[in-house]
């Protein structure tokens, strides 16, 4: 691989060989409508397969999200994509059904008491099967790859690692949201891809971006949002894409159509995402100790980029000292609740951010 250019939502990916790439940050979240769109926008010579794994908690899972997206990367509707499922995956049942918006989709059955080995490895070498056949190479997307984690054993990643070092023609980017996670699998000397591929943070998307996108996607539906509260939204995630379409969707609930989004619904999504967290946010403040409160405080009451072993914010907010500030700093690092931010830092849940400020500082 050669190179790598991204936006913050999609990266392309060339080279004479396949190789790794790792993205941590922010999540890409597309849907199959997106990873249609990728297909379209990428170079003729690649098919490009989004994994979504967000919603996947096992092998078997995994499995089936893998085929869906190889498959659908190579099809232009679900009739075509059910054809082609049948050839690429002995193993597996494809069937069309029906989601809850009424529309056909591509889903893969498996056998209740099935191996599991055969069937990931099937998977997993489709890649390259179909990239030998000499058509466009495969650049494999997997999206929120910190969720293999939860799957109870590293047989996915063990697999992976070993078809990543003989797939000459495919290329793969693992993306992640949960920066210390994605660090944990790439970076410990244990972990089955240690050192797989190159690896590279990606920052929050500004609001210069997110201000035509947004705006476009309410048009679509005939609502309306203007660019102030655009801005307003973005000051409230910080540019992050994951808390950013979240308040997005809960202001889309509330909006009607040819409506306009108003600063009290602004205000009304931000108070419905904390109440579904207020129990998990009290139970992780009532953990902290009282120095590491003081400087979440302060991190959530201050503008970004703010000097937090400086005299005057350590005064302010209780540190009474600068190595104190020190120690609540390595201490939130570890448990990923801060993060690195050019010579500052900020609070890497965007929601819990808020609900200091409403529950905290209020």
């Amino acid at each position: 691989m050669q190179s790598a250019e991204g936006t913050g939502r999609f990266a392309t990916c060339d080279g004479e060989r396949g190789e790794a790439l790792r993205l941590f940050g922010t999540p890409l979240r597309q849907n199959i409508a997106g990873a249609r769109r990728a297909r379209q926008a990428a170079p003729e010579k690649f098919y490009p397969a989004y994994v979504d794994l967000w919603p996947t908690d096992s092998e078997g899972t995994f499995v089936a999200a893998m085929a869906r997206a190889i498959t659908e990367s190579m099809s232009s509707s679900v009739e075509k994509a059910l054809e082609t499922a049948k050839k690429l995956f002995g193993s597996l049942s494809p069937s069309v059904t029906v989601n809850e918006e009424g529309k056909p989709t591509l889903a893969f059955g498996l056998a209740k008491h099935a191996r599991i080995d055969p069937v990931l490895e099937e998977v997993l070498e489709t890649p390259a099967k179909i990239a030998a056949k000499g058509g466009p190479r495969v650049a494999v997307v997997l999206d929120e790859f910190q969720q293999v984690l939860e799957y109870g054993s590293d047989r996915v990643e063990r697999k992976l690692r070993s078809v990543i070092q003989t797939h000459r023609q495919v290329s793969y980017v693992f993306l992640g949201s949960r920066k210390h996670l994605i660090q944990k699998m790439v970076l410990d000397g244990n972990r089955p891809l240690y050192r797989a591929g190159g690896h590279y943070p990606l920052g929050p998307i500004a609001e210069k971006h997110w201000q035509p996108f947004i705006r476009s996607r309410f048009a679509d539906a005939e609502k309306r949002i203007d660019e102030q509260e655009i801005h307003d939204l973005c000051e409230m995630t910080q540019g992050h894409p994951f808390y950013t379409q979240h308040l997005c969707h809960v202001l889309w609930e509330l909006c009607e159509r040819k409506a306009k989004v108003t600063a009290e619904m602004m205000r009304t999504a931000a108070k419905v995402l904390l109440d579904r967290e207020t129990y998990a946010y009290t139970a992780l403040w009532e953990s902290l100790t009282i120095p590491r409160k003081c400087f979440l405080k302060g991190l959530a009451a201050e503008a970004a980029g703010v000097k937090v072993f400086g005299g005057e914010f350590v005064s302010r907010y209780g540190l009474s000292s600068a190595s104190n500030a020190q120690r609540a700093v390595e201490a939130l690092l570890g448990k990923d609740i801060i993060d690195r931010d050019n010579v500052s830092f900020l609070i890497t849940d965007r929601f819990f951010r808020l609900w200091i400020q409403s529950a905290q500082l209020s």
